[in-house]
């Protein structure tokens, strides 16, 4: 797909999300993970539609860079072994057997081409109409940390609590593989995953803790498998 017609989708996709209302309750935003590399030449679409998602405030976008692309002649720098372990452990919950880019999971749920993005707005759209029982909230608490408080209405675990930063945009030059001569965009690109806490969500859990970058963060609760995020905040 050509940059203009990258370009032509986002705004379509933006049209389309942007009539959306904001979801109910406390889960707070839906979360949408795109698996891509610098060196697939089917994922500048989806890094573009992604980009669009990271000005919304009810859609938290998280970029994860897979490594298993690099031998195609151009190594992605953002790319990390575990965020390729990651995709293909969804991969595995949901009995699939591969993994591709790019790829959307919505809410730890929802799996589609990230290039697709009626499909996408359509799973966001499930997603945020999905009833859920747990509250999460953060807030600081001096010295550069912040508190965690989690609070079950019903739902059984267990659950991973989990601190995620990621940097908001970067410009990159590719010089070699199959986007040789591009200069693409990135958004929400992750730089840190950290499981914080297993949590069985029997009685209210409360955590301080510190950032561990200097960049934007948000905290993820998850059933394990890994399974449905079924809230999410970003730092104060």
């Amino acid at each position: 797909m050509t940059a203009m017609m990258a370009r032509l989708a986002a705004m379509a996709f933006a049209g389309m999300m942007g009539a959306m209302p904001l979801a109910a309750g406390e889960r707070g935003p839906i979360v949408v993970e795109l698996f891509t590399s610098q060196g697939c030449s089917s994922c500048p679409p989806a890094d573009a539609l992604l980009g669009e998602l990271s000005d919304r405030g009810d859609v938290l976008p998280l970029a994860l860079h897979v490594d298993y692309w690099d031998y195609l002649g151009w190594k992605d720098v953002f790319a990390s072994p575990a965020y390729s372990k990651r995709q293909k452990n969804y991969a595995r919950a949901a009995g699939r057997r591969m993994v591709y880019t790019p790829q959307m999971i919505i809410g730890g749920a929802g799996a589609v081409v990230g290039t697709h993005p009626m499909d996408v707005a359509d799973l966001i759209r499930v997603e945020r109409e999905r009833e859920v029982n747990l509250s999460l909230k953060i807030a600081a608490a001096g010295q550069g940390t912040f508190r965690v408080a989690l609070r079950n209405g019903g739902d059984t675990g267990p659950y991973v609590v989990q601190l995620v930063h990621f940097e908001p945009h970067e410009l990159v030059e590719i010089r070699t593989g199959e986007n040789a001569g591009e200069k693409i965009g990135y958004s929400n690109i992750v730089t840190h995953w950290q499981v914080l806490s297993h949590w069985d969500g029997a009685a209210p859990l409360e955590l301080t803790v510190s950032p561990a970058q200097d960049r934007p963060g948000a905290v993820l609760v998850q059933r394990e498998g890994p399974g449905v995020i079924e809230a999410a905040a970003r730092l104060p």
